[in-house]
């Protein structure tokens, strides 16, 4: 079940009828369609005409101002599974499984900005034409390929494309603004942008005339048309950098263990959070009471137009800058200069907050539960191999790259086990990018790879066994309860139940791969034995035994374990399971036990 906050404006388009106009104070967002709420939020994106709901399934919706549409909600008609969706004041751009992007607006299609048109296919390099990444302007588009280049399409009025306006007004094809960029950082509401480099290194360019690129008081031009970099970064990761029109705000952690962060800013005098009533041209820190000895509780930034939120743990959100519309969700409209905190309302996940992300969409706010995994068999089983900490078998290819991947999961993909090695010695002799794709099909049986490669490997692979049954074989194997990964002399236990992935036909019957950093062992031990059989019986049958009598503390512990163990929830849904046969067996006894 859906778990949406909303407060700020609300219109164009109008999310909750018979509602205000503007809407101070957080209040439950639920669809009209009951289908939708039952349905998990994967991301919200929004601008001041559009905003999209994109769900766990790979669908969205999108509501839009009156004025652009006489149906209110719409289905986005994209036939891929869509894995993200950006709006910017002029684009929306949809990034699909398959790594094509889709996008319309007056800047990218202007013969017929309402159409979704493949933007990706426009890049001019064919190897280059897989997204891994997307990100809206308020007026362009940008685009991260596989191969680490970062395009850009839409308008180039400040110069956000990296060129000069005068050799560059707009492109509705792709161009290439850098290479070996792995991340790139804008905002629905922003004429400028930034890209980091996998060394760290900050670029800029763009609108910059409150100083909201943070290059100084030395460039003080209001526009900077080419990429150029930001010399005075603070000490530390760049976690995020969220953009507004007016400013831009910096999430940074220590580079060593300690997982403190903190905030940056910069922009203009009444937006950038310092209350001093002067432009900041560089990233300084916001040094408030509010952060400190709490920077590590800092879980998701968002900007909008001319206002930022900060989520941290507890259900505590602190808030600056304008509120005209109530986006602050102070329950009044009067600009905030300095950060203040604020309390949320109660949230069913409350005591898991992790999960939760705050999203500004010009003048409208969004928190919603959005659990950390919401991939499908595929993406979870390349995620856990990904993972270096939970590796126990290296490959290395021709140019000296180690990839490392999973025995386990090893042993039951090839034939047998002696193929383990000649799966090096052909991975040996392999690019990157072709070791890859050989690690892609053995844990995912991606049937797109290359024929020639997979010549070669279909002799020592079972390619003819759906992946979901091999993990059955995995877990059901007696004699190996557990999934054990051994690592620089420690061990990580993993109860196997972890890796009977999701399909089609077992709708929401998985536990996700955890994104737990703590090198601590997870296992099943946080819930007593009465409840874990509850759990483990419903995640097989979606059922409660008719035989099973429920207590309040039950239904309290599974609900604290629910989030702990990022649980995919489906319909009919567990809570609500065991709270009606809590009701109804409080109907007929006033006495609470459980039986087996």
């Amino acid at each position: 079940m859906n778990e949406i906050l909303f407060f700020g404006r609300n219109k164009n388009p109008k999310l909750i009828k018979n509602k205000p106009n503007k809407i101070t104070k957080p209040i439950q967002f639920k669809f009209e369609n009951e289908n939708e709420n039952e349905k998990q939020i994967k991301q919200i994106s929004s601008s001041d005409f559009s905003t999209i709901f994109l769900f766990k399934n790979g669908k969205a919706i999108e509501y839009l101002n009156n004025e652009y549409s006489n149906q209110n909600p719409e289905k986005i008609q994209i036939e891929e599974n869509i894995q993200k969706v950006t709006v910017g004041y002029h684009n929306e751009a949809i990034l699909t499984k398959e790594g094509n992007v889709f996008a319309k607006g007056i800047y990218i299609n202007l013969k017929n900005p309402k159409q979704f048109i493949n933007i990706s296919s426009l890049i001019e390099d064919t190897n280059d034409r897989i997204i891994q990444d997307i990100v809206s302007g308020y007026s362009s588009i940008y685009l991260l390929t596989s191969n680490q280049n970062a395009y850009g399409i839409g308008s180039n009025k400040f110069g956000q494309l990296g060129f000069d306006y005068k050799t560059l007004k707009e492109t509705e094809k792709p161009i290439l603004i850098m290479k070996n960029v792995s991340k790139i950082f804008s905002g629905n509401t922003s004429n400028h942008v930034f890209l980091l480099n996998s060394n760290q290194e900050l670029f800029g360019c763009g609108y910059n005339y409150w100083g909201q690129l943070g290059l100084g008081e030395s460039m003080k031009e209001r526009k900077i048309q080419k990429l150029t970099k930001i010399q005075n970064i603070p000490k530390g990761k760049i976690i995020d950098i969220q953009s507004g029109y007016f400013h831009s705000i910096m999430l940074i952690g220590n580079e060593n263990e300690n997982p403190k962060r903190k905030i940056y800013s910069c922009g203009y005098l009444e937006y950038n959070g310092f209350g001093k009533y002067e432009d900041i041209y560089e990233f300084t820190e916001i040094k408030s009471s509010l952060f400190e000895n709490d920077y590590d509780n800092i879980l998701d930034i968002s900007v909008g137009y001319n206002y930022t939120l900060i989520l941290k743990r507890k259900g505590k959100l602190i808030i600056f800058g304008n509120n005209y519309y109530g986006q602050l969700g102070t329950g009044k409209t009067e600009n905030q200069l300095i950060p203040i905190q604020i309390q949320l309302p109660k949230l069913r996940f409350n005591e898991e907050i992790s999960n939760y992300h705050v999203y500004c969409g010009f003048y409208k706010s969004f928190l919603y539960y959005s659990p950390s995994s919401f991939s499908n068999l595929e993406e979870d089983l390349i995620k856990l191999f990904e993972r270096k900490e939970f590796c126990d078998i290296s490959f290395k290819t021709e140019n000296g790259e180690i990839i490392e991947a999973h025995k386990l999961i090893l042993k039951y993909r090839l034939k047998n086990q002696n193929q383990i090695e000649k799966l090096k010695e052909i991975i040996s002799k392999k690019s990157i990018k072709e070791s890859n794709q050989i690690f892609e099909m053995i844990y995912s049986n991606n049937s797109k790879i290359n024929p020639k490669l997979y010549s070669e490997i279909k002799e020592i692979i079972n390619s003819n066994e759906k992946i979901e049954e091999t993990m059955k074989r995995i877990y059901l194997n007696e004699n190996e309860k557990d999934f054990i990964i051994e690592r620089k002399e420690k061990q990580y236990k993993f109860p196997k139940l972890i890796l009977i992935m999701r399909s089609e036909l077992y709708r929401g019957m998985f536990l996700s791969v955890t994104n737990d950093t703590s090198n601590k062992v997870r296992d099943y031990s946080e819930l007593s034995n009465k409840s874990f059989q509850i759990f483990e019986y419903w995640i097989y049958s979606n059922q409660i035994k008719n035989e099973i009598e429920i207590t309040q503390e039950i239904i309290d512990e599974i609900e604290r374990g629910i989030d702990y163990f990022q649980l995919n929830q489906t319909n009919p849904n567990l809570f609500d399971l065991l709270i009606n046969k809590f009701n109804n067996q409080n109907q007929t006894s006033k006495k609470n036990c459980f039986i087996f």
